[in-house]
């Protein structure tokens, strides 16, 4: 099982990057009863025949991974919402994309801790591909959001450190006000 929810939106979004979308949108909401997410792509999509195989912990797209020919990611999100009293629901579309959406019940025991979002998030942020992150951040009283494509206008270069640090303190700071 993955250590924290950060790493299933991690692998979720390098898939949809891998997948050569122009657009990710990144959902996170937390709240008392649950936690869910939703990331959607505009990338390849996957046919119904794919999905089914990407379903399986033995398999993984040819050229994807050059030294396993496993693909964990979507197998171990599935075993851990059936663990947590929690859902899966992936939509794709051959072309045009595909929206994963899951939800954990935040009260089991069970349920993963949400992991460091503000490192996550800017580190698939800096990801060197031609893309745009949209997320959105959401709690039962507040939230806030932003996107790659207005941190590059302002900023530049996300890569360099001084950019990554300044992008990580923001959102870091928007975590801080919402847990307020």
């Amino acid at each position: 099982m993955h250590a924290a929810v950060c790493d299933y939106i991690s692998d979720l979004v390098q898939n949809a990057i891998e997948a050569e979308s122009s657009l990710i949108q990144l959902d996170v909401y937390t709240g008392a009863e649950a936690i869910r997410i939703r990331i959607s792509d505009n990338g390849k999509g996957m046919s119904s025949a794919t999905l089914s195989k990407a379903l399986d912990p033995f398999y993984s797209e040819a050229g994807k991974h050059d030294h396993r020919r496993v693909g964990l990611g979507l197998p171990l999100l599935y075993q851990t919402a059936e663990a947590v009293n929690g859902s899966v629901e992936i939509e794709s579309t051959p072309g045009q994309g595909t929206v994963v959406s899951f939800t954990f019940d935040a009260a089991h025991i069970d349920t993963p801790p949400l992991g460091d979002l503000p490192l996550t998030v800017v580190g698939l942020m800096t990801f060197d591909a031609e893309f745009n992150l949209e997320f959105r951040r959401t709690t039962a009283n507040d939230q806030y959001q932003i996107s790659r494509a207005e941190l590059v206008e302002t900023l530049g270069n996300l890569q360099e450190s001084a950019n990554f640090k300044l992008v990580r303190d923001f959102l870091q700071s928007q975590e801080e006000d919402l847990a307020q």
